[in-house]
Parts: structure tokens; C-alpha cells; sequence
């Protein structure tokens, strides 16, 4: 029998903890930032690890600190922040507000916005690259017309999510077929099968909810200053075509930063220091991201993450008790590692293996793989999705606000679980 490593777990439990409960507790979920907490839990893990050489748990904290997937996303989140700061200095999201609100209803902004943010996320295979288009925009587009930033950001959440799930150059797509060794379009049908109808119930519920908390005020505005959505334009249209993430957010910073140079909202050395404040804006978000991933990367070498590979195992004995077992296993993979591609990738040889021993229909074990992992990736309060809007809303929107609004994780909770029970067959057929 292997060693119970149930302990290695703790400082992740230490953490979300700390950080609820304070949040709730001082019904403020900033007086305490979430760098410190994680911080407080890595503490707790080298105290808890003290059998394992000091050295050790300090290499194990700065290569996950430094891994390649951590930096890359520290880096988007500069970018992101440059982008967002120096296109709202020359006056582009006021714009882009302006113009949606003399074409949108306000009381369809929510389904609008969900439904805008569920296209673009399936286009361009990224939630990350989705709420960092759109973000700024949509907390904007609360604050003009008065609604609910709740409401307008779970919308926003959740659409993006949808696309991250299901678009065939998604990540966490690419990743749950590689590893059950099925066709993209397989995995697609019975994907779409669950999320369709999760999305229909969320424009539903967004449409009522919206109009029975706060159906908003409409600020009239006649200029719209076209000019100034170029540096989006530029940014989704590059992103749609495929470009790299880094590149589509650089020409977005420099088209922006042209405008504002010709518009005299600053200099060449005040285009540099508006660049300046916004990565300084993602200050929080970096150091956070970095020390959740050292924190994971000693879990993982604890042995913590096999634990729970080795620990669900015991439990599958019928084919359906394995499709249990492989989302129980993804969400907790997810919950430690704050990475759904990465809780995929870490839980798919264990799920490759259950479907072969079991006989079960591949793509509907990737689809499950896939939702569950976005589901817990996108209510993840220490999560990059969740982290951006809450930077967007600068202390505008408390991450209970967001989740609590977040209606298509519920529905596709909900509805997964039922076919899980009633309707989907687990073996392929023979």
C-alpha cells in the first residue's frame, strides 16, 4: 500500500482557506492580498516537508516558479496590462463602450457580452486571450450603464470558458484528444452536445437575472471616435488568425500608442510610462501565478499529485464508477496545479489506461476531462481567469460577486453530471 501523502495537500487547503475566509469573514477579499497568503502557505509546506533536504524544497519552489507555462502566462499578463492601460489613456475603451451601447440594448448587454465572449474564446482557443480582449471593456460597459459588474463579468467568465473548453485549437482540447488517442471532431460532437445546452440556459438566466437586479442606465453619447477601437480590432483580428499572443498584444500596444502619440495624450516618454503603469498594474497577478506554481511543483515532488492518481484508482470498479473517477481526478489534479491544460496532461495516462481496462468511449472521456477541468479552472480563485477580471475591476468586484454569477459553470455542472447518471453510454461501442 502506497504512503498516505494526504498531508502534502495541506498548504493548498491552507491557502484557499485563508483566503475565503478572510474574504468573507472581513467582507473584503483585498485587505488581505493573495501574494501574502500563498506566501503563508508555502511557509506551511516547508515546514510540513522538513523531512525532505532544504536545498531540495527550494529547488523544487524555483523550478515551479520558473516553469516555461508560468512564465509565459506572467508575460501575457504584462502585456495585457500595457494594453489595457495605454488603450484606456487615448480613450479606446470609452469608445468601444460608446459604440456597443448605441447598438446593444442595455438589457441584453449580459447575453451580448456572453454571447460575444463565447465566439471569440471558440475562435481564437483561449480564455486567457479572451477576457484580456474583452475585460477591460466589459467592466467598463457595467460601470456606464449602471448594471450589475457581477452579472457582466460572470457573463464574460463564462463565455470564455465555453470556448477554452470546446474550440479545436484550444489547449486543453488538443491535450484531452492527444492523451485518449481520439479525432478532434469526436471529442467536438460529444463536447457540444453538453455545452449547447448549458449555454442556452445561461443567456436565459443572464437575460432574467440582469433585469430583476438592475436593468441599468443608458448614458447617451454621440461621439463614438471609431479611430480609437483600431488597437482591439488589430489585437482579436490577429489573434482569430492565429498569430502568437505575444505578438497580437504588442501591435495592439504599439497601434494604440501611435493614436495616442498623434492624438498628443502623451509623449514618447509618457507612451513609455503609461506601458510602465500597466505592468505594474499585474504586480499582484505575477508574484501570485509564480508562487502558486513553486508551490504545485513541490506538492508534485512530495509525491502529493501521484497520491491522488493511486488513491482514486482503488475506487473504479465499473465503467461508469471510471468516468467518475477520471473527473474527480482531473478536478483534483486542477485544484493543485491551477493549470486545466496541465491537470489534463498530469491525469491523462491514468485515463488513457481506465478506458482501455473499461472499454470506454474515448471522445466522451475527453469531453469529460475537458469540461471538469474548465469548470475548476474557472472558478479557481487563485486561477489566471479569475485573477485578470478581478485586476480589470480594480477592487470594483469581489471574487464571491464573480462566482456567484458565474451561471454556466452551474448549468454545465448540472447538465454533465446528469448525462454522467441517466443518459451517456460509457463503452464504445463494440
Amino acid at each position: 500500500m502506497s504512503e498516505n501523502k494526504f498531508y502534502t495537500l495541506i498548504p493548498f487547503i491552507v491557502f484557499v482557506g485563508i483566503f475565503l475566509g478572510s474574504g468573507i469573514w472581513l467582507n473584503n477579499f483585498y485587505a488581505l492580498p493573495a501574494p501574502i497568503v500563498i506566501t503563508f502557505s508555502i511557509v506551511v509546506a516547508f515546514l510540513l516537508f522538513f523531512k525532505t533536504p532544504l536545498n531540495a524544497n527550494i529547488n523544487s519552489l524555483i523550478a515551479g516558479c520558473g516553469d516555461s507555462k508560468i512564465i509565459t502566462m506572467c508575460l501575457i499578463y504584462l502585456l495585457a496590462g500595457a494594453f489595457s492601460t495605454v488603450t484606456t489613456a487615448i480613450g479606446g475603451v470609452n469608445a468601444v463602450v460608446n459604440i456597443g451601447l448605441a447598438y446593444i440594448p442595455v438589457e441584453f448587454l449580459a447575453v451580448g457580452i456572453f454571447i460575444v465572449s463565447c465566439f471569440l474564446s471558440m475562435a481564437i482557443g483561449t480564455s486567457v486571450g479572451t477576457i484580456v480582449a474583452l475585460g477591460p471593456i466589459v467592466i467598463a460597459f457595467a460601470e456606464k450603464t449602471d448594471t450589475s459588474i457581477g452579472i457582466i463579468a460572470g457573463a464574460l467568465l463564462g463565455g470564455a470558458m465555453f470556448g477554452d473548453n470546446l474550440s479545436v485549437i484550444s489547449d486543453t482540447t488538443i491535450a484531452a484528444t492527444q492523451t485518449m488517442k481520439c479525432n478532434m471532431k469526436d471529442k467536438f460532437r460529444a463536447n457540444f452536445k453538453l455545452v449547447l445546452p448549458a449555454a442556452i440556459l445561461t443567456i436565459i438566466a443572464l437575460f432574467i437575472m440582469q433585469n430583476t437586479n438592475n436593468v441599468g442606465t443608458l448614458e447617451l453619447v454621440t461621439a463614438k471616435n471609431y479611430w480609437l477601437t483600431i488597437p482591439y480590432i488589430i489585437t482579436i483580428v490577429l489573434a482569430l488568425t492565429g498569430v502568437q499572443v505575444f505578438i497580437s498584444l504588442f501591435m495592439g500596444i504599439i497601434s494604440a500608442g501611435i493614436i495616442g502619440l498623434l492624438q498628443a495624450d502623451f509623449d514618447v516618454f509618457g507612451f513609455g510610462s503609461k506601458i510602465y503603469e500597466g505592468f505594474t498594474s499585474m504586480t499582484e497577478i505575477f508574484i501570485l501565478s509564480m508562487l502558486t506554481g513553486g508551490l504545485a511543483k513541490m506538492v508534485e515532488d512530495q509525491g502529493g499529485i501521484q497520491w491522488i492518481l493511486n488513491s482514486m484508482q482503488k475506487y473504479i470498479k465499473t465503467s461508469k464508477a471510471a468516468v467518475f473517477g477520471i473527473a474527480t481526478l482531473v478536478s483534483s489534479i486542477g485544484l493543485c496545479m491551477a493549470n486545466n491544460t496541465v491537470a489534463i496532461l498530469v491525469t491523462g495516462n491514468l485515463a488513457d489506461d481506465v478506458a482501455t481496462e473499461y472499454k470506454l468511449n474515448r471522445p466522451y472521456v475527453a469531453s469529460v476531462l475537458d469540461i471538469f477541468a474548465c469548470i475548476i479552472q474557472g472558478v479557481l480563485p487563485y486561477g489566471a481567469q479569475v485573477l485578470l477580471l478581478l485586476s480589470f475591476a480594480n477592487g470594483k468586484l469581489s471574487y464571491i460577486e464573480l462566482v456567484q454569477h458565474s451561471y454556466y459553470f452551474v448549468f454545465l455542472l448540472f447538465i454533465t453530471f446528469f448525462f454522467m447518471l441517466f443518459f451517456r453510454k460509457e463503452r464504445a461501442l463494440q
